[in-house]
Protein backbone atom coordinates (compact mmCIF):
# COMPACT_ATOMS: atom_id res chain seq x y z
CA UNK A 1 0.00 0.00 0.00
CA UNK A 2 1.40 3.49 -1.40
CA UNK A 3 0.47 6.67 1.13
CA UNK A 4 0.75 10.00 -0.55
CA UNK A 5 1.37 13.39 1.73
CA UNK A 6 -0.35 16.00 0.21
CA UNK A 7 0.12 20.06 1.38
CA UNK A 8 -2.56 21.91 2.69
CA UNK A 9 -0.33 25.30 1.49
CA UNK A 10 -1.91 27.15 -1.16
CA UNK A 11 -2.12 30.49 -2.94
CA UNK A 12 -4.95 32.31 -1.53
CA UNK A 13 -6.67 33.73 -4.60
CA UNK A 14 -8.54 36.88 -2.33
CA UNK A 15 -4.77 38.31 -1.74
CA UNK A 16 -3.66 37.38 -5.78
CA UNK A 17 -6.74 39.62 -7.19
CA UNK A 18 -6.57 42.47 -4.69
CA UNK A 19 -3.40 42.98 -5.16
CA UNK A 20 -3.96 42.58 -9.20
CA UNK A 21 -6.71 45.30 -8.42
CA UNK A 22 -4.76 47.59 -6.47
CA UNK A 23 -1.76 47.26 -8.98
CA UNK A 24 -4.07 47.60 -12.34
CA UNK A 25 -4.87 51.34 -10.60
CA UNK A 26 -1.50 52.04 -10.23
CA UNK A 27 -0.78 50.69 -13.84
CA UNK A 28 -3.79 52.95 -15.24
CA UNK A 29 -2.31 55.90 -13.30
CA UNK A 30 0.73 55.37 -14.83
CA UNK A 31 -0.34 54.95 -18.35
CA UNK A 32 -2.76 58.51 -18.02
CA UNK A 33 0.57 60.08 -16.65
CA UNK A 34 3.05 59.14 -19.51
CA UNK A 35 0.17 60.19 -22.08
CA UNK A 36 -0.14 63.13 -20.58
CA UNK A 37 3.36 63.76 -20.97
CA UNK A 38 4.23 62.67 -24.08
CA UNK A 39 1.09 64.61 -25.64
CA UNK A 40 2.42 68.12 -23.88
CA UNK A 41 6.08 66.78 -25.16
CA UNK A 42 4.49 66.45 -28.39
CA UNK A 43 2.55 70.18 -28.35
CA UNK A 44 6.01 71.85 -27.75
CA UNK A 45 7.44 69.63 -30.36
CA UNK A 46 9.72 68.14 -27.74
CA UNK A 47 9.55 64.63 -29.22
CA UNK A 48 11.08 65.76 -32.46
CA UNK A 49 13.98 67.58 -31.13
CA UNK A 50 14.94 66.36 -27.50
CA UNK A 51 17.67 68.67 -27.31
CA UNK A 52 15.19 71.78 -26.21
CA UNK A 53 14.70 69.69 -22.71
CA UNK A 54 18.68 70.80 -22.03
CA UNK A 55 17.92 74.13 -23.17
CA UNK A 56 15.64 75.07 -20.67
CA UNK A 57 17.41 76.43 -17.66
CA UNK A 58 14.31 75.86 -14.83
CA UNK A 59 12.44 72.89 -14.96
CA UNK A 60 10.04 71.76 -17.03
CA UNK A 61 6.60 70.05 -15.58
CA UNK A 62 6.30 67.56 -17.91
CA UNK A 63 9.50 66.44 -16.60
CA UNK A 64 8.31 65.65 -13.21
CA UNK A 65 4.55 64.34 -14.63
CA UNK A 66 6.63 61.68 -16.88
CA UNK A 67 9.10 60.47 -14.35
CA UNK A 68 6.21 59.68 -11.85
CA UNK A 69 3.90 58.50 -14.92
CA UNK A 70 7.26 55.94 -15.52
CA UNK A 71 7.47 54.91 -11.87
CA UNK A 72 3.81 54.36 -11.34
CA UNK A 73 3.08 52.62 -14.87
CA UNK A 74 6.18 50.40 -13.95
CA UNK A 75 5.20 49.45 -10.12
CA UNK A 76 1.89 48.72 -11.57
CA UNK A 77 3.38 46.36 -14.45
CA UNK A 78 5.27 44.03 -11.95
CA UNK A 79 3.00 44.46 -9.63
CA UNK A 80 0.10 43.08 -11.87
CA UNK A 81 2.08 40.29 -13.88
CA UNK A 82 3.69 39.28 -10.24
CA UNK A 83 0.19 38.70 -8.91
CA UNK A 84 -0.74 36.81 -11.91
CA UNK A 85 1.44 34.74 -13.05
CA UNK A 86 2.13 34.45 -9.08
CA UNK A 87 5.78 35.42 -10.26
CA UNK A 88 8.40 35.80 -7.01
CA UNK A 89 10.97 37.72 -8.82
CA UNK A 90 8.46 40.53 -9.77
CA UNK A 91 6.50 40.10 -6.68
CA UNK A 92 9.61 41.33 -4.88
CA UNK A 93 10.65 43.97 -6.96
CA UNK A 94 7.15 45.44 -6.68
CA UNK A 95 7.63 45.27 -2.54
CA UNK A 96 11.12 46.71 -2.70
CA UNK A 97 10.28 49.33 -4.30
CA UNK A 98 7.68 50.40 -2.33
CA UNK A 99 9.66 50.27 0.75
CA UNK A 100 12.20 52.22 -0.54
CA UNK A 101 10.09 54.95 -1.59
CA UNK A 102 7.83 54.82 1.78
CA UNK A 103 10.96 55.35 3.53
CA UNK A 104 12.17 57.87 1.17
CA UNK A 105 8.79 60.02 1.71
CA UNK A 106 9.16 59.59 5.80
CA UNK A 107 13.54 60.63 5.16
CA UNK A 108 12.40 63.53 3.08
CA UNK A 109 9.74 64.51 5.81
CA UNK A 110 12.02 64.42 8.80
CA UNK A 111 15.55 66.14 6.75
CA UNK A 112 12.34 68.99 5.73
CA UNK A 113 11.08 69.24 9.05
CA UNK A 114 15.26 69.69 10.98
CA UNK A 115 16.63 71.62 8.55
CA UNK A 116 13.77 74.21 7.87
CA UNK A 117 16.38 76.67 6.41
CA UNK A 118 18.42 74.36 4.45
CA UNK A 119 15.39 73.12 2.70
CA UNK A 120 14.13 77.18 2.80
CA UNK A 121 17.13 77.92 0.55
CA UNK A 122 16.62 75.05 -1.65
CA UNK A 123 13.11 76.08 -2.53
CA UNK A 124 14.80 79.89 -3.09
CA UNK A 125 16.80 78.81 -5.25
CA UNK A 126 14.26 76.49 -7.24
CA UNK A 127 11.97 79.70 -7.90
CA UNK A 128 14.25 82.21 -8.80
CA UNK A 129 15.77 79.71 -11.66
CA UNK A 130 12.28 79.14 -12.41
CA UNK A 131 11.45 82.81 -12.33
CA UNK A 132 14.45 83.60 -15.09
CA UNK A 133 13.09 81.17 -17.07
CA UNK A 134 9.31 82.39 -17.19
CA UNK A 135 8.99 82.83 -20.80
CA UNK A 136 11.10 79.81 -21.62
CA UNK A 137 8.09 77.34 -21.48
CA UNK A 138 4.36 77.45 -21.12
CA UNK A 139 3.76 74.78 -18.78
CA UNK A 140 6.41 76.36 -16.29
CA UNK A 141 4.63 79.55 -16.88
CA UNK A 142 1.21 78.26 -15.57
CA UNK A 143 2.66 76.30 -12.73
CA UNK A 144 4.28 79.46 -11.44
CA UNK A 145 1.17 81.66 -12.14
CA UNK A 146 -1.14 79.19 -10.35
CA UNK A 147 1.12 79.01 -7.36
CA UNK A 148 1.16 82.64 -7.53
CA UNK A 149 -2.72 82.93 -7.80
CA UNK A 150 -3.48 80.17 -5.14
CA UNK A 151 -0.94 81.47 -2.50
CA UNK A 152 -1.47 85.56 -3.17
CA UNK A 153 2.34 85.67 -3.65
CA UNK A 154 4.33 87.24 -6.03
CA UNK A 155 7.78 85.94 -6.48
CA UNK A 156 10.22 83.87 -3.81
CA UNK A 157 10.07 86.67 -1.23
CA UNK A 158 8.88 89.76 -2.88
CA UNK A 159 8.05 91.47 -6.91
CA UNK A 160 11.21 92.67 -6.70
CA UNK A 161 12.55 88.82 -7.69
CA UNK A 162 11.06 89.14 -11.44
CA UNK A 163 13.87 91.77 -11.78
CA UNK A 164 15.83 88.50 -11.84
CA UNK A 165 13.80 87.24 -15.65
CA UNK A 166 15.50 89.48 -18.54
CA UNK A 167 11.41 90.49 -19.49
CA UNK A 168 10.65 92.28 -16.15
CA UNK A 169 14.12 93.46 -15.27
CA UNK A 170 13.92 96.89 -14.52
CA UNK A 171 17.55 98.07 -14.59
CA UNK A 172 18.59 96.25 -17.89
CA UNK A 173 18.01 97.20 -21.50
CA UNK A 174 15.38 95.30 -22.65
CA UNK A 175 12.51 97.04 -24.57
CA UNK A 176 10.31 94.87 -23.06
CA UNK A 177 6.94 96.08 -22.44
CA UNK A 178 6.81 94.28 -19.54
CA UNK A 179 10.15 95.96 -18.09
CA UNK A 180 9.58 96.80 -14.61
CA UNK A 181 6.86 95.07 -14.20
CA UNK A 182 4.75 91.97 -12.88
CA UNK A 183 3.15 88.51 -14.75
CA UNK A 184 -0.90 89.29 -14.00
CA UNK A 185 -0.61 86.47 -11.13
CA UNK A 186 0.52 88.90 -9.20
CA UNK A 187 -2.41 91.27 -9.31
CA UNK A 188 -4.94 91.55 -6.52
CA UNK A 189 -8.19 90.20 -8.59
CA UNK A 190 -10.90 92.67 -8.96
CA UNK A 191 -13.95 91.31 -8.13
CA UNK A 192 -15.75 93.62 -10.72
CA UNK A 193 -13.57 92.31 -13.62
CA UNK A 194 -15.28 89.01 -15.59
CA UNK A 195 -12.22 89.07 -17.92
CA UNK A 196 -9.06 88.32 -16.66
CA UNK A 197 -6.70 91.05 -17.33
CA UNK A 198 -3.10 90.18 -18.40
CA UNK A 199 -2.03 93.35 -18.52
CA UNK A 200 -2.46 94.73 -15.15
CA UNK A 201 1.36 94.25 -13.93
CA UNK A 202 2.69 96.20 -16.61
CA UNK A 203 4.91 99.50 -14.51
CA UNK A 204 3.71 98.06 -11.29
CA UNK A 205 7.42 98.73 -9.92
CA UNK A 206 8.00 102.11 -11.63
CA UNK A 207 5.30 103.41 -8.86
CA UNK A 208 6.16 104.09 -5.01
CA UNK A 209 6.59 100.83 -3.13
CA UNK A 210 4.26 102.07 -0.47
CA UNK A 211 1.66 101.92 -3.36
CA UNK A 212 2.56 98.11 -4.69
CA UNK A 213 0.24 96.80 -2.51
CA UNK A 214 -2.99 98.15 -3.88
CA UNK A 215 -2.56 96.76 -7.00
CA UNK A 216 -0.13 93.51 -6.64
CA UNK A 217 0.62 91.17 -4.06
CA UNK A 218 3.78 91.93 -1.94
CA UNK A 219 4.36 88.98 0.22
CA UNK A 220 6.82 86.50 -1.16
CA UNK A 221 5.81 83.06 -1.92
CA UNK A 222 7.70 81.40 0.77
CA UNK A 223 6.86 83.61 3.52
CA UNK A 224 3.11 82.87 2.13
CA UNK A 225 3.96 78.50 2.03
CA UNK A 226 5.53 78.75 5.51
CA UNK A 227 2.11 80.24 6.69
CA UNK A 228 0.19 78.24 5.09
CA UNK A 229 1.92 74.89 6.66
CA UNK A 230 0.92 75.85 10.04
CA UNK A 231 -2.63 76.66 8.95
CA UNK A 232 -3.18 73.03 7.36
CA UNK A 233 -0.81 71.21 8.92
CA UNK A 234 -3.63 68.55 10.11
CA UNK A 235 -4.82 68.80 5.50
CA UNK A 236 -0.75 67.82 5.10
CA UNK A 237 -0.35 64.91 8.45
CA UNK A 238 -3.96 63.48 6.78
CA UNK A 239 -2.73 63.26 3.04
CA UNK A 240 0.56 61.76 3.59
CA UNK A 241 -1.14 58.93 6.29
CA UNK A 242 -3.37 58.17 3.71
CA UNK A 243 -0.66 57.83 1.39
CA UNK A 244 1.73 55.89 4.00
CA UNK A 245 -1.27 53.68 4.79
CA UNK A 246 -2.16 52.54 1.18
CA UNK A 247 1.74 52.03 0.69
CA UNK A 248 2.10 49.91 3.76
CA UNK A 249 -1.38 47.72 2.26
CA UNK A 250 0.67 47.06 -0.58
CA UNK A 251 3.53 45.75 1.01
CA UNK A 252 1.28 43.48 3.27
CA UNK A 253 -0.53 42.17 0.26
CA UNK A 254 2.62 41.53 -1.88
CA UNK A 255 4.55 39.96 1.59
CA UNK A 256 1.52 37.89 2.29
CA UNK A 257 1.26 36.83 -1.66
CA UNK A 258 5.29 35.81 -1.64
CA UNK A 259 4.61 33.62 1.69
CA UNK A 260 1.54 31.53 0.14
CA UNK A 261 3.93 31.01 -2.74
CA UNK A 262 6.80 30.00 -1.22
CA UNK A 263 4.78 27.77 1.05
CA UNK A 264 3.64 26.17 -1.85
CA UNK A 265 7.12 25.19 -3.35
CA UNK A 266 8.05 24.20 -0.70
CA UNK A 267 5.27 22.03 -0.07
CA UNK A 268 5.90 20.40 -3.74
CA UNK A 269 9.59 19.44 -2.77
CA UNK A 270 7.70 16.84 -0.15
Amino acid sequence: MHYYRYSNAEVSCWYKYLLFSYNIVFWLAGVVFLGVGLWAWSEKGVLSDLTKVTRMHGVDPVVLVLMVGVVMFTLGFAGCVGALRENICLLNFFCSTIVLIFFLELAVAVLAFLFQDWVRDRFREFFESNIRSYRDDIDLQNLIDSLQKANQCCGAYGPEDWDLNVYFNCSGASYSREKCGVPFSCCVPDPAQKVVNTQCGYDVRTQLKSKWDESIFTKGCIQALESWLPRNIYIVAGVFIAISLLQIFGIFLARTLISDIEAVKAGHHF
